[in-house]
C-alpha cells in the first residue's frame, strides 16, 4: 500500500521529483550533499515549529478525534482518558511531551523502550500524514484539563501507608522498592487520573474484566490470574508472565516463577478476577487512599 504523501514531508526531497534519477545518484559530492541537506530540511519542517499550525482552525480537533479513534484509542482509551496500555492524555502534565512539537514527534516517532510505537508501525490504524497528526494534537489539546492534578492528601503519610499498613508494597514497586507481583507504580501518578487510580483500588478487577481486544506481546502483561494444578496435584496460583500454545510462565504470590508445560497439567484456568483484594472504605478509609494517591502523584511528577 502506498503511503499517503504530505506536501511538507515528501515533495521536495529530490530536486528532480519524488525519486532520484540515475544522473543524480551518480553525481558528485556537492550534489549528494545538497540532496542530503534537502532531505534533512524536509523531514524536520513539521517538527521545527513549537505550535500546531492547525490550532484554532475549525474542524481540526473534530477530525483529530476521528483519527484518534482509529489509531490511538486502543491504547489510550476513548476520550483519551487512558486505557490498559497507554496513559491518560487529558492530563495537563505529560511525561514525554510539553509543547505541540514534542507531542507531534512522540506520535510520529514513538517512544523507544516503551509500548508507544512509531506512526503506522504496530499494525493498528493506517499510518497518518503530518496533517492528520497535527489534527490529533489539536484534539488532545481540546480535551485536556488546563491545570495540573492536585491532591488534598498528605504524601508523606501516603508513603508510610504504601510501605506499611496498607500493604501496597507487598505486590507493587515504586522506584525500585517493593514487590513484583503487580504493576510497577512508579509512573502511575503521572499517567493516570485520580479517579482511575482510586477506582483501581476500590474495584481492581474492573479493568481486567474489560480485557484488551487485541492482546500482543508488544504491550505490557495484563496480570490475568492463572490457577494451574500440576500432575502431582500441586496448585499454583499467580499472574501470567509469558504464555504460548504449549507453556506458561507464572509468578506466584511468593514471587516464585514457574515454567509449566500445559499438556502435563491436570488443569489450567484463567480468570479476569484480579488477585488484588478490594480495598473498601472500612479496610482503607477515603483519606488514607487520598494520602496514597498524593504520594504516587509526587513520585509520578518527577
Amino acid at each position: 500500500m502506498l503511503e499517503k504523501l504530505s506536501p511538507t514531508k515528501h515533495l521536495t526531497v529530490f530536486p528532480s521529483g519524488l525519486m532520484p534519477t540515475r544522473k543524480s545518484l551518480s553525481a558528485g559530492p556537492r550534489t549528494l550533499w545538497m540532496t542530503t541537506l534537502a532531505l534533512m530540511l524536509t523531514t524536520t519542517v513539521a517538527t521545527a515549529q513549537e505550535t500546531n499550525p492547525l490550532a484554532g482552525k475549525p474542524g481540526a480537533a473534530k477530525a483529530g478525534e476521528y483519527e484518534f479513534r482509529i489509531n490511538c484509542a486502543l491504547c489510550h482509551g476513548l476520550g483519551a482518558r487512558g486505557g490498559g496500555r497507554g496513559p491518560d492524555l487529558t492530563r495537563a502534565q505529560k511525561k514525554h511531551a510539553h509543547t505541540d512539537a514534542e507531542m507531534f514527534q512522540t506520535i510520529s516517532g514513538g517512544i523507544p523502550g516503551t509500548a508507544m510505537p512509531a506512526n503506522g508501525t504496530n499494525g493498528q490504524g493506517v499510518g497518518m500524514t503530518d496533517e492528520e497528526i497535527w489534527q490529533i494534537v489539536a484534539y488532545i489539546r481540546r480535551v485536556e484539563v488546563k491545570a495540573p492534578a492536585k491532591s488534598q492528601g498528605n504524601a508523606a503519610r501516603g508513603k508510610e501507608l504504601f510501605y506499611g499498613d496498607a500493604n501496597c508494597s507487598l505486590c507493587h514497586m515504586v522506584e525500585g522498592k517493593g514487590g513484583r507481583l503487580g504493576p510497577d507504580l512508579s509512573g502511575v501518578g503521572g499517567s493516570r487520573t485520580r479517579e482511575a487510580i482510586i477506582d483501581s483500588v476500590r474495584n481492581p478487577s474492573r479493568r481486567l474484566a474489560w480485557g484488551l481486544t487485541e492482546p500482543t506481546k508488544e504491550f505490557a502483561q495484563e496480570y490475568e490470574t492463572i490457577t494451574a494444578v500440576t500432575a502431582d496435584g500441586k496448585t499454583i496460583k499467580g499472574v501470567a508472565l509469558n504464555e504460548d500454545s504449549f507453556t506458561v510462565q507464572i509468578m506466584d504470590t511468593d514471587e516464585q516463577i514457574h515454567l509449566l508445560q500445559k499438556k502435563k497439567l491436570q488443569s489450567f484456568e484463567k480468570s479476569r478476577e484480579s488477585m488484588m483484594p478490594k480495598y473498601d472504605r472500612e479496610l482503607l478509609p477515603d483519606q488514607s487512599l487520598e494520602d496514597i494517591y498524593s504520594y504516587l502523584l509526587s513520585v509520578g511528577a518527577k
